[in-house]
């Protein structure tokens, strides 16, 4: 049985990364690429569908571990009967695309300590076993398809059950080290790193990178694992930042919310643009920014909400039906099937990041001007329409509020473009069209049963999105509507202290069963407390927020308040993202929530 979700901590190379368990087990990692096959598929399973476990051959407590410092060096410290052992995991950043490799270097520090190897090579996702077989050096290299591994250590290794096994003896001040390189099959064998010189090299590359960060606010620790985090979720060659590193971790254990994270999804651009620039990362923003605009290239009619990571369009979704799932949560699913909906609010995100990396002074590329005209052109024709909503649903369409909202936005960034930076188009149909949605807004998406704006146009369920309002500058944050929609979201919405996406009784995706508090809901309701005023409540919602983080610092998707446990894709893009724009929008509103310092009262519902 794989362990909870927040047992894990994550390493890897800014083009693929892995999970790795408190008992030494690595149960994930896809290879070459954060959305090919994964080699390493125990999380989704046990340990039959591949992992690679290096532990005390006793067994014993858990790990306790730490990253080395601001970066991505995991450290995990084994204390048995006979002494201490310390497990550093860690992945180089590649200097070649042909060969991408994980260090783990066993530790003496004290006594004698014997340990076991158990190395379970399966490739497309648990399903193939691979010929394994020595080469020269005495190195062993596993094959099957267009898929090779090579390990290399000093430690003698056997076969035993389609496994590597091997067991040895640590000494105090002994390093003993294993590196395991991926390749593609057909080119020659690769010439494998030292793994004390990657480790140096490791540690000054994230050194200096985490070195750059400007944030000066409380939270320093918080805001720089989650900043780092971000990082390693981002897929080096193009800049594209996936949501997640796993798929099909289960938003509530045993239920059928299973989903594919391993892609870039639009509406996270301007969370990510702004989380990146504000904490001084302008490269990191730029080459997103760029990802973006080759992404959404081409017909305006064909931006859709997910691309893969290197602006691929096609995410086709099928289901594995070899693999038992999380804890027995199934299906498992990888690629995903929302890349095909109709989501109108990617429309208003792509214009709102345009218009706020030419506000931040990043270099944009000649075609973003006509580009975002074509897209605006696209919004007009669609903004009208039911759609399958920012929570991606898988039933019947409907008038979504926040899909009005960020069309609203779209309209709204493009009249402040022209306004500022002289973006050229038909300024005064786009102030007109915004006028409208908006008023559309107040009367159809205002519940006065619930005194709250609600999920969708007819319905009175809520939904958290709506506290996007007061942060992407549609309503000032003290405007009456929006003080009793956060008080109608912290009655309705909150369990234990955290904020639903929505009620689960009255899902509008068709799935049956509960799921847990969605964090970045949580941090959108921190955001509303700040701007409020209302910052001691923030900054205790803040913190209860950060006591959720694991012992590495990190977040999934949501938080089952019944088990006490993470739940969902992990670590999660969105959840990070949220934290360091709140950390931020503490810090006179620097984050997300800066237009809210311009939003104007207009006439609706009193």
């Amino acid at each position: 049985m794989p362990s909870d979700i927040s047992d894990y901590a994550l390493i890897g190379d800014c083009e693929t990364a892995a999970l790795v368990g408190l008992d030494g087990s690595i149960d994930w990692l896809c290879w070459p690429r954060f959305d090919a096959g994964a080699c390493f598929s125990a999380i989704l399973g046990d340990h039959e569908h591949g992992h690679w476990r290096i532990a005390p051959a006793e067994g014993g407590a858990p790990g306790v571990r730490r990253y080395a410092g601001d970066t991505l060096i995991l450290e995990t410290d084994f204390t048995c009967e006979g002494g201490r052992v310390r497990v550093i995991d860690f992945m180089p950043i590649r200097k070649s695309s042909h060969l991408s490799e994980l260090v783990r270097i066993v530790v003496g520090l004290e006594g004698e300590v014997r340990m076991r190897l158990d190395l379970r090579i399966r490739f497309d996702y648990g399903r193939i076993i691979p010929w394994v077989h020595r080469v020269e050096g005495g190195a062993l290299r596993a094959v099957a398809g267009p898929h090779a591994l090579v390990l290399k250590t000093p430690v003698e290794t056997r076969g035993e059950d389609h496994s590597t096994v091997a067991e040895f003896t640590v000494s105090k001040g002994d390093r003993v080290p294993f590196i395991l390189a991926y390749e593609a099959s057909h080119l020659p064998p690769p010439k494998i790193c030292n793994a004390e010189d990657a480790l140096e090299e490791t540690e000054g590359f994230w050194t200096e990178w985490a070195g750059r960060c400007n944030y000066r606010g409380q939270w320093p620790e918080a805001v720089m694992r989650s900043l780092i985090t971000v990082k390693a979720l981002t897929y080096r060659p193009t800049g594209g930042v996936v949501a997640a590193p796993t798929s099909s971790l289960p938003e509530k254990v045993g239920g059928e919310r299973n989903w594919d994270y391993r892609y870039c999804w639009l509406r996270d651009a301007s969370f990510t643009l702004l989380s990146l620039i504000n904490a001084g990362y302008r490269d990191e923003a730029e080459a997103w920014a760029d990802w973006l605009l080759r992404a959404v290239a081409g017909s305006a009619s064909h931006v859709q909400p997910l691309y893969g990571v290197a602006g691929e369009h096609r995410c086709d979704e099928i289901e594995l039906d070899w693999l038992p799932g999380y804890r027995g949560s199934r299906p498992v699913r990888i690629g995903n099937a929302a890349y095909k909906q109709l989501q109108v609010d990617v429309y208003g995100h792509v214009t709102d990041t345009l218009h706020e990396a030419r506000a931040l002074g990043l270099d944009l590329s000649e075609a973003s001007a006509d580009m975002q005209a074509e897209i605006l052109k696209q919004l007009e024709k669609v903004w009208k329409k039911a759609d399958e909503g920012i929570w991606e649903i898988r039933s019947d369409r409907r008038h979504f509020v926040h899909a009005k909202l960020m069309s609203w936005v779209g309209f709204d960034r493009a009249v402040k473009s022209a306004e500022k930076f002289g973006l050229s188009g038909p300024v005064d149909h786009w102030r007109r069209l915004r006028d409208e949605i908006k008023a559309e807004i107040c009367e159809k998406g205002w519940s006065e049963k619930k005194r709250s704006f609600v999920q969708s146009y007819g319905k009175d369920a809520l939904d958290a999105s709506v506290l996007l309002m007061p942060i992407m500058g549609f309503l000032p944050p003290d405007d009456p509507r929006m003080i009793s929609t956060v008080e109608a979201i912290e009655r309705e919405l909150m369990r234990d202290g955290f904020v639903l996406r929505y009620d689960t009784e009255e899902a509008p995706d068709g799935l049956a069963g509960e799921e847990g508090a969605f964090l970045a809901c949580s941090f959108w309701l921190v955001d509303n407390y700040i701007l409020q005023g209302r910052r001691d409540e923030a900054c205790r919602l803040f913190e209860k927020l950060l006591d959720l983080r694991n012992d590495a610092g990190l977040l999934a998707e949501q938080w089952d308040w019944n088990e006490g446990k993470q739940v969902g894709n992990f670590p999660q893009a969105f959840s990070h993202f949220a934290l360091i724009d709140a950390a931020f929008n503490f810090m006179n509103m620097e984050g997300t929530a800066r237009e809210a310092q311009n939003a104007e009262v207009r006439d609706g519902p009193d």
